[in-house]
């Protein structure tokens, strides 16, 4: 928010379907929770409301596919009204996979028509709930496919993937928009802005996948026939700067970034750690936050967050637990034991504030911030600025011309 303010830029934030959902999703908060909370936020960082905008992802059936389809879809329904009723404005209809009693391998895709004709049936109850709100309201826009990593990173080594072809990415289109049209919903097509497809980059727990883009040119050239369209990349953390520019100018303008900003946090504040450390020696006025002890204990006494994805020896894990590139760590946060160890944290470093010798060692870049006269010697405000490095590389990427 601190960057899309002092750039005077558009920022995108995305809900994510078993996030936030009319039953409150794994964050318990509803699509109107979080937009309060994002609002709250906003006001705090004196970001204009105007340059938020905030997004859906992977809405359909994904939270309910365990649920016959009917009734699955009767969910998924209620679910994109309570999104567009709360004034999410960027839609991502994901229909692609299969529900209970859907026919065949459970394993393999939906068929294209099947998938093609859900996502209409949510567009529709997208459409009348976005009819009902205020004159002032921008309409919804809308992404549709759904060829997408692993959420959060992938679960095996990496080498390589295999890129969407321009035939499927075609297909896609083609198929959705006959659906649209089939469906009365002309106005909605051409607020379809963009599809999601396999670009070729990935993570996983300890490599990623660069962007190549002589895999990606025929379906880069596949846009030049569908004006007004560009391609949602998912899962781009962790690409270098060149790559992000490049994925940009091939028409993949929409990147996704999430695990990457809370792998600087996670680096960030277990650089502070190191600090305190070193200036509690010898001090017995203040007690040691403990943090990454702490974090440790949360994540052994709840596994569910990382067991299904962290395997090899024990050792393995335990660094997996730490330093993954999927960063699994980032759901213990919230808890109340991690809370008090990182506000313990916040604390003693505040009364310590640690020389700039030591702000070198352990956080080179905002040492040289402080330097500058640009980045005060604050806990919270260093953590901000090696989130924001992250951010900035984004923010450079999407200048790149198409």
């Amino acid at each position: 928010m601190d960057l899309a303010r002092d750039e005077e830029s558009p920022l995108l934030i995305e809900a994510t379907s078993n996030q936030v959902d009319q039953f409150g999703g794994y964050t318990g908060m509803t699509p109107l929770d979080f937009r309060l909370h994002v609002d709250k936020l906003a006001r705090e960082r004196n970001l204009n409301r105007d340059l938020l905008i905030l997004g859906g992802d992977h809405l359909g059936p994904n939270r309910w596919q365990n649920e016959p389809a009917e009734e699955a879809m009767a969910k998924a329904q209620d679910q994109i009204r309570a999104y567009v009723e709360a004034g999410f404005q960027k839609i991502h209809l994901d229909t692609s996979m299969r529900c209970a009693d859907d026919p065949g391998d459970r394993q393999l895709p939906l068929e294209d028509e099947v998938v093609a004709g859900r996502a209409a049936q949510l567009c529709r109850v997208a459409e009348d709930a976005f009819k009902r709100l205020p004159d002032s309201t921008r309409p919804p826009l809308y992404v549709i496919g759904t060829e997408v990593p692993v959420p959060g990173g992938a679960q095996e080594a990496l080498e390589e993937l295999e890129v969407t072809s321009a035939e499927a990415a075609r297909q896609t289109i083609e198929v959705t928009r006959k659906e649209f049209l089939r469906a009365d919903l002309h106005q909605a097509w051409e607020r379809v802005i963009a599809v999601v497809v396999q670009p070729g980059v990935e993570f996983g727990h300890a490599s990623v996948v660069d962007y190549q883009p002589e895999k990606a040119r025929s379906l880069s050239a596949l846009l030049n026939e569908f004006p007004g369209l560009v391609y949602e990349a998912h899962s781009t953390d962790y690409q270098p700067p060149d790559r992000l520019a490049s994925l940009v100018r091939d028409g993949f303008a929409i990147l996704k970034v999430g695990p990457w900003l809370t792998f600087a946090f996670r680096e960030a504040v277990f650089a502070l750690e190191k600090m305190e450390e070193e200036m509690l020696t010898g001090r017995r006025d203040l007690t040691a936050s403990r943090l990454t002890e702490t974090l440790e204990r949360a994540m052994i006494d709840n596994p569910g967050h990382w067991e299904k994805h962290y395997g090899g020896t024990e050792w393995e894990k335990a660094l997996a637990r730490k330093y993954s590139y999927s960063d699994r760590c980032r759901y213990y946060w919230p808890d109340e034991e991690v809370q008090n160890a990182l506000e313990r944290l916040w604390f003693n470093l505040e009364s310590a504030p640690p020389p700039l010798t030591l702000v070198s060692q352990f956080l080179p870049d905002q040492y040289r911030a402080i330097r500058a006269g640009q980045l005060s010697n604050d806990p919270k405000a260093l953590v901000r600025h090696k989130i924001r490095q992250v951010l900035e590389i984004y923010f450079r990427a999407c200048q790149t011309e198409l």
